[in-house]
C-alpha cells in the first residue's frame, strides 16, 4: 500500500510517538469540525449511492469545495468516488480503516485549500492505478487526459523510496516527469500530510525516517509552492518526531500562555479595529498565531518570551489600496517599529506570497507584529499554487510578471528543470537539490530593465549572472549595484539593482574562483561543467590570472627603462609646445599632474630660470600660491607630442593586459612605463605613463581602453601632493 500510515484520529502516546499539537490561542482561519473517519469507513462500506446521488461519505468534501467553487460541477467527484470505492474496498489500512478514507482525507485537505475540481477528481485517484486494477487508460477514458496525467504523476511520485540507494535518479526522473504540473505536487503533499497527522502506528526508526525526508524535500517544496497551511503543519508534525523534548516545553509554552489573564495580542487588535473605524476602513482584525516551530524559533532567538512572541495581528481589507491606507493609519496613531516594515505586495515573495509586514510598540515594550493583505492575498498566502484554480484556463488580461506568470511552471521550478539537465551525475544532483532547498528564504533583485531575479538569500553577483544569462554568464567581467561598482563575489540583499556588465570575447572563460562565490545550483553547475570541460585552460588560467603581489612594473620591450624614478628624466622627453611670459625660459611640463591640452595650466618659475607648467587643480599650485610664489602666465601652442599618465581600473581575467596594450597601441600610444598594483577583490589598477603625437588623440585613446573587456573606467591620473 502506498499509504501504510494509520487513520486513528487522535493517535495516544506510542513508544517514539508523539500526540498531536495542540490548537494555540486562536484559529488561523476559520475552523472546520474533524471529521470522524470511522464513520466515513462504515459510510464506504456500504457501497456507492445511488447514480445521480452523491454518497453521504464525501458530504464534507463538497461541502469544503463549494465554500470555494459555488458553481462546480460535482458529477466528477461523485463518479470518482464511486470508482475509488469500488477498487478500493476490501483494502484496509494498518489502522483496520478501510482505505478509502485515505483518498477522502487527502481531498478534504485539498478542498479547503480551494482546489478545483479537476485536482481534486484526481486526488480520489491517486492511489488506484498503483494499488488496484484500475488502469491509465481507464482514468483517461472515464474522466480525460487532465485528470489521468495528474493521477499518471502521483503514482511516479509514490514509487520513489525515499531511503533507497537508487533514490537520486528515481527522484529526478520524478521531477522530470511531474515539473510541468504544480498540481501533481499538490497531491503528493496533502498525501504526505494526511499520513503524517496519522504516523502513530509506525514503528519509531520509520517514523523519524519519514519525517527526516519530510523535513528535507517535501517542506521546502511546500515552502516554494506556498502552500503554507500545508507547510506549516507538517513542520510542526516533523518537529514533534524528531525533537519530542523540545515540541514538548514550545508545546508548555503555548499552554501556559493560552492561560493568561492578559493578551496583548488581543488589546493591540482592539486598538486596531479602533483605529481603522475612526478611519472609516472596512476591515477585518484576527489574531494569528505562530505554529509550533515559529514559536521555538522565536523563543531560541529572543530566549524569554512575551505575550506578544505567540502571534502576530492580521488585518484583511478588501483592495490592494486598502493595504496601505492601513498602513498609514497604524504609522500615524500608534508608535511603528519602522525597521519591521516590508512591502511583499510591491515585490511579492517567490512563492506568490503578498502581504504589508509592519509592527507596532506598546507601552510595556511589548511589539506586535502586524500583517496587511487582502482577502485574496490571503487565500494564496495559505493555499498557494493551489489556490490559483485550474492552471490551465485562459491567462487574466493583465498576468503578473516573472515567477508568477505561469501557475503551472512556477520560475523556480522552471530552473530547478533547467540545471538538472546539466547536473553531472545523479548523486551530484540530489546533493544540489536538498541544498538548493534547505535554503528557504529568498531575495529579488531588480535588473535595470524591471525585470526581476528570485535568488536565495547569500546569493552573490555571480548567482545573478547565471540566473539572467545562463552559460552566457561564462562572458561577465563585473556588475553594478545599485549604481556602484561590484565584484561578482558581492553578496546581494533583498530589494538591491544588480547590472551585469558583460565582455565581448564569446570564448570568455569562468574562473574556478567563481565556485567559491557561487550559491545556486544553476551557477555552481554551470562553472563546474565548463571547468571539467576545459582541464588545460582551468589549469593555466589559475598563473595567468595571478598577479605578483608586489606592484609590478611592466615595460614593452621597445621602450627604455625609466628607472622607477618618477622624477628623473626618460630617455625620450615630451615635447610640447608651452608659451610662457617669461622671456627666454625653458618650459618643462610637471610630472606630478601631467598636464596636456586643452587642461587648463598655470607656471612657476624655478630655478635655472625654467617655468613648471601645472594643471590648475594640482595640489602643488595650492601650496606654492600659499607659500607666496607668483605665477607665471601661460598658455598651449601648437598642438604637438604630448606625455600623459592615465589610470585604467579593471576586473582581474586572463590575457587583460595583452588586449589593453594592444588597443593603446592601435591609437598610437607608445607606452612609457606602467604600474599594476595587488589586485583586491577580483579588482586591479593600471597606471600607464604613453606618449601621443597629439594630444588630441587622447579621448580616442581614452575610448579605446574602455572598450576592452574587463575595464570599468579611464581616467587622468589625479595630481599628486609632492608635486613641484
Amino acid at each position: 500500500m502506498s499509504a501504510e500510515a494509520t487513520n486513528s484520529v487522535t493517535p495516544g502516546p506510542m513508544p517514539g510517538a508523539v500526540s498531536g499539537p495542540v490548537t494555540p490561542t486562536a484559529p488561523r482561519r476559520k475552523a472546520r469540525p474533524r471529521i470522524d473517519l470511522r464513520r466515513l469507513g462504515r459510510a464506504a462500506l456500504l457501497g456507492p449511492a445511488a447514480r445521480g446521488r452523491l454518497p453521504d461519505a464525501i458530504s464534507h468534501v463538497v461541502e469544503a469545495h463549494r465554500a470555494h467553487h459555488p458553481d462546480a460541477d460535482l458529477e466528477p467527484l461523485r463518479h470518482a468516488y464511486v470508482l475509488a470505492e469500488s477498487s478500493h474496498r476490501g483494502q484496509m489500512r494498518k489502522s483496520g480503516e478501510p482505505y478509502i478514507t485515505h483518498p477522502l482525507a487527502v481531498t478534504l485537505i485539498l478542498a479547503e485549500l480551494g482546489a478545483e475540481t479537476t485536482t481534486l477528481t484526481a486526488s480520489l485517484l491517486h492511489d488506484t492505478v498503483e494499488d488496484t486494477d484500475v488502469t491509465l487508460d481507464q482514468v483517461r477514458d472515464q474522466f480525460g487526459e487532465e485528470v489521468r496525467y495528474l493521477v499518471d504523476g502521483v503514482t511516479k511520485l509514490e514509487k520513489v523510496d525515499y531511503g533507497a540507494a537508487a533514490e537520486p535518479e528515481t527522484f529526478r526522473k520524478m521531477l522530470v516527469a511531474t515539473g510541468n504540473d504544480v498540481r501533481v505536487m499538490s497531491i503528493k503533499l496533502a498525501d504526505r500530510l494526511h499520513n503524517m497527522r496519522t504516523l502513530g502506528v509506525m514503528r519509531p526508526e520509520k517514523q523519524e525516517r519519514i519525517a527526516k525526508v519530510t523535513r528535507d524535500v517535501l517542506i521546502p517544496l511546500a515552502e516554494r509552492l506556498g502552500v503554507q497551511a500545508l507547510k506549516t503543519e507538517l513542520e510542526d508534525l516533523v518537529f514533534a518526531i524528531l525533537h519530542p523534548e523540545e515540541y514538548a516545553h514550545t508545546r508548555e509554552l503555548i499552554v501556559r500562555n493560552a492561560a493568561r489573564a492578559d493578551d496583548p495580542l488581543a488589546e493591540v487588535a482592539d486598538e486596531v479595529r479602533g483605529v481603522l473605524r475612526e478611519a472609516d476602513i472596512t476591515a477585518e482584525v484576527l489574531i494569528r498565531p505562530r505554529h509550533f516551530v515559529s514559536v521555538h524559533r522565536v523563543s531560541r532567538k529572543r530566549g524569554r518570551l512575551r505575550g506578544s512572541d505567540f502571534g502576530r495581528v492580521l488585518v484583511l481589507v478588501n483592495e490592494d489600496a486598502d493595504c496601505y491606507g492601513v498602513l498609514g493609519e497604524l504609522h500615524t496613531c500608534m508608535k511603528p517599529v519602522v525597521s519591521e516594515f516590508k512591502d511583499f505586495i510591491a515585490v511579492p515573495k517567490f512563492n506568490l506570497y503578498q502581504s504589508l509586514h509592519t509592527a507596532v510598540a506598546r507601552e510595556d515594550g511589548q511589539v506586535v507584529e502586524v500583517l496587511i493583505r487582502t482577502h485574496q492575498m490571503h487565500k494564496v498566502a495559505e493555499a498557494g499554487v493551489v489556490a490559483l484554480g485550474n492552471p490551465y484556463a485562459p491567462a487574466p488580461d493583465d498576468p503578473a510578471d516573472g515567477e508568477r506568470v505561469d501557475p503551472t511552471r512556477p520560475g523556480w521550478l522552471s530552473r530547478l528543470l533547467d540545471w538538472q539537465e546539466a547536473a553531472p551525475d545523479p548523486d551530484h544532483f540530489w546533493s544540489t537539490l536538498r541544498e538548493d532547498l534547505a535554503q528557504d528564504r529568498e531575495i529579488t533583485v531588480f535588473r535595470p530593465d524591471g525585470g526581476t531575479l528570485g535568488l536565495p538569500e547569500g546569493a552573490t553577483c555571480v548567482d545573478a549572472a547565471y540566473a539572467q544569462y545562463g552559460e552566457d554568464a561564462h562572458a561577465c567581467i563585473g556588475a553594478r549595484v545599485n549604481g556602484r561598482l561590484a565584484t561578482l563575489s558581492t553578496v546581494l540583499k533583498d530589494g538591491d539593482t544588480v547590472q551585469l556588465l558583460m565582455g565581448q570575447d564569446p570564448a570568455s572563460e569562468p574562473s574556478r574562483e567563481w565556485l567559491e562565490h557561487a550559491h545556486t545550483p544553476a551557477a555552481r553547475i554551470a562553472i563546474q561543467r565548463w571547468l571539467t570541460a576545459h582541464p588545460a585552460q582551468a589549469e593555466s588560467q589559475q598563473s595567468e590570472a595571478r598577479i605578483p603581489e608586489d606592484r609590478t612594473a611592466l615595460r614593452p620591450a621597445d621602450v627604455p627603462d625609466p628607472g622607477g624614478a618618477p622624477e628623473q628624466p626618460a630617455d625620450r622627453p615630451a615635447t610640447v609646445h608651452v608659451l610662457a611670459d617669461l622671456p627666454s625660459a625653458t618650459v618643462r611640463l610637471a610630472r606630478c599632474c601631467t598636464p596636456v591640452p586643452p587642461d587648463e595650466i598655470t607656471g612657476f618659475a624655478v630655478r635655472g630660470g625654467a617655468v613648471t607648467v601645472h594643471r590648475v587643480e594640482c595640489p602643488a599650485v595650492a601650496r606654492m600660491t600659499d607659500g607666496g610664489r607668483a605665477a607665471v602666465a601661460v598658455r598651449w601652442g601648437e598642438a604637438a607630442e604630448c606625455r600623459v599618465t592615465l589610470v585604467a581600473e579593471s576586473f582581474v581575467r586572463p590575457h587583460l593586459l595583452a588586449d589593453l596594450t594592444e588597443a593603446m597601441a592601435s591609437e598610437g600610444a607608445e607606452i612609457v612605463s606602467a604600474t599594476v598594483e595587488p589586485p583586491t577583490q577580483q579588482q586591479v589598477r593600471h597606471t600607464y605613463t604613453v606618449q601621443l603625437p597629439d594630444a588630441g588623440h587622447l579621448p580616442a585613446l581614452m575610448r579605446a581602453m574602455r572598450n576592452v573587456a574587463g575595464v570599468y573606467d579611464v581616467s587622468r591620473a589625479q595630481p599628486q601632493p609632492q608635486g613641484g
